[in-house]
Order: structure tokens, then sequence, then C-alpha cells
């Protein structure tokens, strides 16, 4: 029996690999056969979580292909700006040359490639294969819609031509949709000061966002209810999300660490809804008197957390923690590198996610009813910060102090208002309900699911 062959093409950074190969994962299920290729960077990060086997699932699994991103071993790959620019160039080159290897195989051609919306730059390739093309795009609905109205953004006299802020002001695109710091832009809030990279990442990502457009299919990993609005700004998009491993009772791959899971043997010794779960994902960095504060804040609430501190969190995580710390919250704080989130997520003992509001993390949080504390870091994080806390009312947003600085008081204060207020816990679990219900049987993301299908093996 012959399977239909799709090629998977992600963006090379955690929050787009994940996403896509869970949707991997489902089109499997449903009798398809997928080659998901990674740079060769991630594809080393991917495998060493997966312990080295280089496909996933059973007999019509994943198949694990590599592509070289341009980059040398030892240059930083948290210079996106710089990633982007090179892997553009090579990865559509090598693209072309993997499809063209694959296809003279005996093993069933490639019929359609889903490619990351902001890999978009890869779909002329695809286009001169003549191959179909799906675009995905891995974050809210609501960031894609602001790459649309860029013209008139520009127009409006918001943005420059080249995508710079000509002042600083609120923007919103239309009513409950998340207003927008201007100087907090997707491509202005990228890490780096440096407006030079501002510029090239702009015109990085609008580009690639416009050969998407080209797409015969284009799908995302959000649910329609969450942000009606926000469909209604981009035409033909269709959602099949939330895209989680627990609606497909299976287990959660792709991740570039390797998961500490003894936290959820801690958290089986926790009471039920009381620990805070702190985890900021793969890219933010914290100075080191904000990482202090953050340590002394959790200490302050008097209540157990789960924090996820990466290596490379702040310069020198070990040696940052406030002296004495780690001895007194031995007994109700469980520190881990990397955490198996979507399990912590789903235990009984948390009460609620303290997190970078990356969009996965919030469909992860949401999808299990929890109220968050949000911390967004760069890029599309503060239009999830938004939703969460302006829109949909499942969380709050931390102030800063005249030097900048989330104070220990502060998320004192927050963690207790948060856990204090009931109706926030309703709200968070009607959203939970809003979300799985889309998934479900008959519901709208499960039925787009299923038009994919039929339209992938017509």
């Amino acid at each position: 029996m012959s399977f239909p062959h799709i090629l998977a093409v992600p963006y090379p950074a955690q929050g787009h690999v994940i996403p896509l190969l869970e949707l991997s994962q489902c089109l499997v299920k449903h009798g398809c056969r997928v080659t998901f290729v990674n740079t060769e960077h991630t594809h080393k990060r991917v495998m060493n979580d997966l312990h080295e086997k280089n496909s996933i699932g059973g007999e019509n699994q994943i198949h694990l292909a590599s592509i070289p991103d341009g980059l040398e071993p030892w240059e930083d790959r948290n210079n996106l700006s710089k990633v982007m620019e090179v892997t553009r160039k090579v990865m559509s080159e090598k693209l072309e040359e993997l499809i063209e290897k694959i296809n003279r195989e005996k093993d069933g051609k490639i019929i359609c490639v889903i490619v990351d919306g902001t890999a978009g730059f890869t779909i002329p390739v695809v286009e001169k294969m003549k191959i179909r093309k799906v675009v995905f795009w891995p974050c809210a609905v609501a960031s894609l819609a602001l790459f649309y109205k860029i013209p008139k953004l520009i127009d409006d006299g918001i943005i420059d031509k080249d995508g710079t802020p000509v002042k600083k002001q609120i923007i919103q695109l239309a009513q409950n949709i998340p207003k927008i710091d201007s100087t907090k832009l997707i491509w202005t809030s990228l890490g780096s000061e440096d407006l030079t990279s501002h510029k090239r990442m702009f015109e990085l990502l609008y580009n690639s966002i416009e050969a998407s457009k080209a797409a015969d299919y284009l799908i995302c990993n959000s649910v329609y209810d969450l942000e009606p609005e926000a469909f209604t700004l981009v035409p033909n998009i269709l959602p099949i999300g939330p895209l989680l491993p627990s609606i497909r009772q299976g287990h959660s791959s792709g991740s570039f660490r390797v998961e500490d899971s003894t936290c959820l043997k801690w958290l089986d010794q926790q009471q039920p809804h009381s620990v805070i779960y702190v985890a900021f994902g793969s890219f933010t960095v914290l100075e080191k008197t904000q990482f202090q504060e953050l340590a002394l804040g959790l200490e302050l609430t008097n209540r157990p957390f789960l924090w996820v501190v990466r290596p490379d969190i702040t310069d020198e995580a070990n040696e940052a923690y406030p002296n004495g710390f780690q001895e007194r919250v031995a007994g109700r704080g469980q520190l881990v590198g990397w955490a198996p989130q979507q399990k912590v997520l789903s235990h009984p003992s948390i009460a609620c996610f303290f997190s970078h509001c990356g969009w996965n993390s919030t469909l992860e949080g949401v999808s299990n009813g929890l109220p968050f504390l949000c911390w967004p870091y760069f890029a599309d994080q503060f239009i999830d910060e938004s939703y969460i806390c302006d829109i949909w009312k499942v969380g709050l947003k931390f102030n800063k102090d005249e030097s900048g600085i989330i104070t220990k008081e502060e998320i004192k204060s927050k963690v207790e208002k948060v856990l204090g207020d009931e109706s926030v816990k309703a709200r968070a679990l009607e959203l939970q309900e809003t979300a799985l219900k889309s998934v479900k049987e008959g519901g709208y993301s499960e039925r787009n699911f299923k038009k994919l299908i039929e339209w992938i093996k017509a």
C-alpha cells in the first residue's frame, strides 16, 4: 500500500519545530508518510532528544532528514537576522537537492511540501518543482495579520518602509485583537538593539510571508474561537489547533534539550493546585539583577515552585543565585535545566503558569485550564501576552520599576493576586473547554484537518 509522501520544513527554532512535528505525527496517524527536514544543527539537537533514532513512530513513520544552514558550527544561532539571512539562500538550494534525491528513490515521490510560514523563502523552490504546497503558521493568527497589514501601517505613517516605528504609539488592527506597542513589533523586538538588523529582519520576514501567499493551502496552529477577529484579517487561513500530543494520546518530540523528568515525581508529592510553574522557553535571557529578583520573588511567595533554569538563561546561572537561596528554598523549590513541559502543565499539582508567552506555551497553558503570569521577552510574545491579559483575561502582566526591573515585591504581589482571583480561574477553565472542543470530533479545527487530509490524498 502506498502512503502519500509529504516533506515538512520548519523554521530552525524550538517553537517552530515542535508544532510542525506534532502536525506530522497527526498526518502519519491518518496514513501519510513524512520526511521532516531540519537544518543540521537543529537535527543534531532533536536526535539527541530521541537518543539518536532518525525516525519517529511506527511502520509509515516520520523520517528525519537534514540540510545545512550555511553557518559554521561555532557561529551564534541566537543572532536571528544573521541566521535568517544565511539560511534563506542555503536552505532553498539544499532543499531542492534533497527533493530531487528523494524523488529518484523507489519509496514514492514527494507529493506535497508543508513549509513553516517563517521559512516561506523556500516556497519558490517548491513552485518551480511543481509540487503542491501548504504553508503552516505556528503562531497566533494576530501575529500573521500584523504582517498582512504592513502596507497599511506604512500608508498610515505608523512605520516607515524599513519597518522602523515613526514614533512610540499603540497599534490595534481591529477590535478584540491585541494592542501592540509600536516599539515592540515582532521585528523590532528580536533581541538585538541594532537598527540595521531590525531593518534586515523586517525585510526578510516580510518577504518570507509574502512568498507564503503562493501556497495552495494555508493552515495554522490556532483555534478560531480564541481569536475570531484575527481570522477576518487573514483570508483563507484554516485553524487546525491546538496541536498537542495529549490530544492524540501521544508523546511530545522535537525538544532541543534533554528533559529532566525527575520533577514529575516531585510534583506527585505536592498538593493539588499548589505549584507555580516557571518556564521562559528557549530564548529568554535575564540580566543577573533581574534573575536574582525573580529568585527572591519566588522565595517570598512562600509557595512551592518548579523553575526551569536553562544553563544559558543568564551569563552564569549557577553563580547568579542570591546567596543561600538554594538552601533556603530546598524544601519547596525544584530547579531543573529543562522540563517535559506538556506533562508538567497537565499535572494536577500545578496552580499557574509563569510564562514567556510563546504561542506553543500559551496554547499548552490554555489547554490545561491554567491562569498565567506573563513575562514576554521578544517577537510575537507581546501579542500573546495581550491576548492572555487584555482579551481572554486569564492572566496578569508585571510592572517594571523605574530602572526597568520587575521587583521581588511585584512578583509576590502578582502571584498572590492571580492565585486569589476565582474569576480568573473560572475563565481559564472556560477557555480550556473552547480550545479542546475545536479538536474533538466535529469541532472546527478537526473538520479543517480532515479536509486537509482529503486534499493531500486527492
